[in-house]
């Protein structure tokens, strides 16, 4: 064999090696650890939620707050008024299609003001059909622009997070997704990118991105440590009919955690970690997904710090 043709194996036998997980599995420590020190933990509103923020997460770690279509706002709003009065930095969800009409917006941010709330995630939702008249975050943006006004310009929240889809959306084509990133840019101070298992498929979103001049900082999503048996508990525990549709909508993912070597938060974190800390990158921090496995999720931050010399 040629140098040439040696030369070319070896690269293949490389990439081989790195999408097995055989080499690149230990994240460098510096930027890493800075965004594991900067990481909000998304929750759903179930019943033991409370008691597990209380017991296992630091009160410095932001706590995001899901929405159920089917259950509504209201336990939503219920536990972000809890967690708040606890001295928590809470963010809820505030998706568009469960909310009724502008009334219903306005009441929603009077009660969150209330609490403290200065920070607030706007998806457009699953619920179909809408509860209201909104079918995407847009309008929903520009109407909290709008109360806003009456008090001083801009929103009535500090900080107002919106979506991004690092993998394609199935409904919607991955440039209309980008441009609708442009579109809220000027209603928005943040965005959260939705689950992404593929390294280079998330680094590429980072950069394209930025390509088109959306400058707003990025927390990068990523699942916790999940055990597929506390998932599948998970998905029955919020609902028969919403899990049947968390089942159907997420079935990859539930193929990614029961494989053996299939899924590591360390390992994606590791291949990423040249694009999320990259000059220019503008990644503010880790967006992480606990499925409700909240112990689990920061004994897991806590090793991975130790280990990075945090």
């Amino acid at each position: 064999m040629g140098a040439s043709g040696l030369g070319e194996q070896r690269q293949r036998e490389k990439a081989e090696k790195a999408d097995k997980g055989e080499q690149g599995e230990r994240p460098g420590p510096q930027g890493l650890r800075e965004l594991l020190e900067r990481v909000r933990y998304e929750v759903l509103p179930a019943k033991a939620t409370e008691e597990k923020v209380l017991a296992h997460v630091p009160r410095d770690v932001v706590v995001t707050v899901t929405a159920s279509p089917v259950k509504g706002l209201d336990p939503t709003l219920d536990l972000t008024d809890r967690l708040a009065a606890h001295g928590y930095r809470v963010v809820p969800h505030v998706p568009a299609r469960l909310l009724r009409d502008d009334a219903h917006l306005k009441d929603v941010v009077d009660r969150l003001r209330e609490a403290g709330v200065d920070d607030v995630f706007v998806p457009a939702g699953d619920a179909d059909p809408p509860a209201g008249p909104y079918e995407g975050a847009l309008p929903v943006l520009r109407g909290l622009s709008e109360l806003g006004e009456l008090d001083e310009p801009g929103s009535p929240f500090t900080h107002v997070g919106i979506t991004g889809y690092p993998e394609s959306h199935p409904l919607i084509h991955d440039d209309v997704t980008i441009q609708a990133m442009w579109d809220k840019r000027e209603h928005a101070t943040y965005i959260v990118s939705n689950l992404c298992f593929d390294a280079r498929v998330l680094g590429e979103w980072v950069g394209r991105i930025r390509a088109r001049e959306v400058s707003l900082p990025v927390y990068v999503g990523v699942a916790g440590p999940v055990e597929r048996a506390k998932l599948l508990s998970m998905a029955t525990k919020i609902g028969v009919g919403e899990s049947t549709r968390f089942l159907t909508k997420h079935a990859s993912w539930f193929l990614r955690f029961a494989t053996p070597g299939g899924y590591s938060p360390e390992r994606l974190l590791a291949r990423t970690e040249a694009a999320l800390t990259a000059p220019g990158a503008g990644v503010a921090g880790l967006h992480l997904f606990t499925f409700n496995q909240i112990a689990e999720t920061e004994r897991w931050r806590r090793a991975l710090l130790d280990r990075l010399g945090g």
